[in-house]
């Protein structure tokens, strides 16, 4: 088991550089996201502690960030694996250990083949994976890895995914990479009696 004691800096009930706001101290609309988050409401696979808990601290982030993430994780029409295997390959590409952590297993609860997770976890070729892994993933890994998406790359996800899905792909894509730099910037703990599952140097 690795040590899991806190940097000095990290506020013990958030698990994170902030503090968890005060319900009280919230506007109507904003409380209502408290309300959601810490009553599992929301949707969200850690309530409070973690990227919709930070929010909160910015209400109005957080008032226009929920029907945009809601939209992209589960009215869009992707498979969950299709989601889960995209947010894992931004965490990856992020080196995001919280993020990777919380999706690797409803990853697995959604389908996605240990094996295809450890394609992404160790960075991986993607031979042997279906047209639709292989797209996701090579997708995800030219735009935050190498910075430019080549044109075949691009074709093949568009012969994949259509228009509408493929730039509804890439906004998901987006908005777990914002997650991403929130929880890095904060230095969001993994919860009590989690352990890594990125390999990170």
């Amino acid at each position: 088991m690795t040590d899991q004691t806190p940097p000095g800096d990290i506020d013990p009930e958030s698990g994170c550089r902030l503090p968890l706001p005060r319900r009280e101290a919230l506007d109507p609309e904003t409380a209502e996201i408290f309300d959601q988050l810490a009553s599992g409401s929301a949707r969200s696979l850690v309530g409070l502690t973690g990227p919709g808990g930070i929010r909160l601290n910015s209400p109005q982030v957080a008032v226009y960030s929920q029907p945009l993430n809601r939209y992209l994780r589960f009215e869009t029409g992707f498979a969950g694996s299709v989601r889960e295997l995209a947010i894992l390959v931004v965490a990856r590409a992020q080196d995001c250990q919280f993020e990777w952590v919380q999706h690797e297993g409803a990853a697995l609860t959604e389908g996605l083949s240990a094996q295809t997770i450890d394609v992404v976890r160790h960075r991986r070729p993607v031979e042997g994976l279906d047209d639709t892994e292989a797209a996701v993933i090579n997708l995800g890994r030219e735009i935050f890895e190498d910075k430019r998406v080549g044109a075949e790359t691009f074709a093949r996800a568009l012969a994949v995914f259509g228009k509408r899905d493929l730039v509804d792909l890439i906004s998901l894509m987006g908005l777990y990479a914002a997650t991403a730099a929130l929880l890095t910037a904060v230095d969001m703990q993994l919860r009590p009696g989690q352990e890594p599952l990125l390999p990170i140097e």
